[in-house]
């Protein structure tokens, strides 16, 4: 396992992080056992970075987590989450709000049964709140050690701009794959400038290009991929043929799977920090974490952009969608 300084934080991680979206319901039903056995094994071979969020089952992911971390050095762990979206009725919305930071803040350390948390992220930027209140609040929470960094997460650069009046934004969690590559343009520089560190998430465009889909694939009930657009129809099939092509050049050309492919891309772009990749088995850990050490040349990169040039846009799931 590689690690790096995570922007200009002080935080040491692996490169390779441990994510939790996929267990906390909107992936499908979990299997407990094998995840906490998923996450085990990701921490054994060297991960020390795991990412988490009060929304993935508002406290069923993190709890999950902090029985698999149950007995770790906790010195020795990265733990980062996120804040600021509020479950209602058919959904959540987006609440970047003072009082539900804090109380974010709070049923979060008590889920992840921690004294501080290393790295909170505010989850999606609230166009009802100033910035200037949460950055407020995240500080205070900073100075009483509940927090001891502050990231965001779907941030763009104005956003992060306003922000970092207030408190500066150590961190950014964008979605960053070879299907939804938006970042590129102005975040990724001015994360750059700025010493944001950037952990990106999805780089397996949400198990498209993880080697498992094809067309006759059917999600699980409660899956998001179930009724997104994404994942049927001319586009999807149209993706697909492309993916098969790049899985093809991984085999025969590379000697790995196209999901071991499209995470090392991720990591290959050098404003990129850490890759976030999700798993509920311990196979799949095992195959990322070889993904640390696979180093992709000129002549990889540009057949990889040429093979994947007309790819119809992956953008995933918001809080809006649901």
């Amino acid at each position: 396992m590689k690690y790096i300084t995570l922007g200009k934080s002080d935080l040491t991680v692996s490169r390779i992080a441990f994510g939790t979206w996929q267990l906390g319901g909107d992936w499908g039903a979990t299997d407990t056992d094998a995840a906490v056995t998923a996450i085990r094994h990701a921490a054994d071979q060297g991960v020390t970075f795991f990412d988490t969020a009060q929304a993935y089952g508002f406290g069923a992911s993190e709890a999950l987590l902090a029985t698999a971390l149950k007995g770790r050095a906790r010195e020795e762990l990265v733990i980062a989450t996120k804040g600021g979206l509020r479950p209602v009725a058919g959904g959540v919305v987006r609440d970047a709000s003072a009082s539900w930071i804090v109380e974010g803040v709070d049923s979060s350390l008590r889920a992840l049964d921690t004294d501080y948390i290393d790295l909170y992220q505010v989850h999606w930027p609230d166009s009802r709140t100033p910035f200037k209140e949460t950055a407020e609040t995240l500080a205070k929470l900073v100075s009483a050690g509940k927090i001891r960094h502050v990231g965001v997460s779907n941030f763009d650069t104005e956003q992060m701009d306003a922000f970092s009046a207030t408190l500066a934004v150590e961190t950014l969690q964008p979605p960053y794959h070879l299907l939804h590559r938006h970042i590129e343009a102005a975040v990724l520089p001015y994360t750059a400038t700025h010493g944001i560190g950037v952990l990106i998430y999805g780089p397996l465009a949400h198990g498209l290009l993880g080697g498992g889909i094809g067309r006759g694939t059917r999600f699980a009930s409660g899956d998001w991929r179930a009724t997104s657009p994404d994942f049927q129809g001319s586009v999807f099939e149209h993706n697909l043929e492309r993916i098969d092509e790049l899985a093809r050049y991984a085999r025969e050309d590379v000697g790995v799977t196209v999901g071991q492919l499209a995470v090392a891309w991720t990591l290959a772009n050098p404003a990129v920090d850490v890759a976030i990749v999700g798993t509920r088995n311990v196979a799949h850990v095992q195959e990322s974490l070889a993904v640390a050490d696979l180093v992709l040349d000129a002549g990889a990169l540009a057949r990889i952009e040429d093979i994947m040039r007309d790819v119809t846009p992956v953008v995933g799931p918001s809080p809006d969608m649901r």
